[in-house]
């Protein structure tokens, strides 16, 4: 799931993803309401990975995860969660590193070659999510 305002950076961020085969299907969208609606429907397939933006209007990625907490355990289940965000503030690192939810940090723009990072770190044994 890839979850940014920008129409652009979400179009470029799936055919990164695309491109990689690591997944049959893509989920995206452009805030974090929109994120926390499919989330909550349980009759949709559950993400492995989650891309998320920090500087969205509405809901801001900070806001998404305070919401995203209080879903079901069941919820999210095996959710790696990635903020991948243009912000260069050290206080966003520290910030993001300080919360469980969040597996890493990574700067714009999705490339090959951080998709593949966080792949062999969190999907070591399949590459495919």
């Amino acid at each position: 799931m890839v979850i940014d305002d920008d129409e652009a950076t979400n179009f470029f961020n799936q055919m990164i993803v695309e491109k990689s085969g690591c997944t049959d299907h893509i989920m995206v969208v452009q805030s974090g309401e929109a994120a926390l609606d499919y989330l909550a429907n349980t009759d949709l397939p559950t993400p492995s990975l989650i891309f998320l933006d920090i500087n969205m209007p509405a809901m801001n990625g900070w806001e998404f995860l305070d919401k995203y907490r209080n879903l079901s355990k069941e919820q999210k289940a095996g959710i790696v969660v990635v903020m991948l965000t243009t912000s260069l503030f050290p206080e966003d690192i520290l910030k993001a590193k300080a919360m469980p939810e969040i597996s890493s940090f990574e700067n714009k723009p999705l490339t090959a070659e951080k998709l593949d990072k966080v792949l062999k770190k969190h999907f070591a044994d399949t590459h495919h999510i």
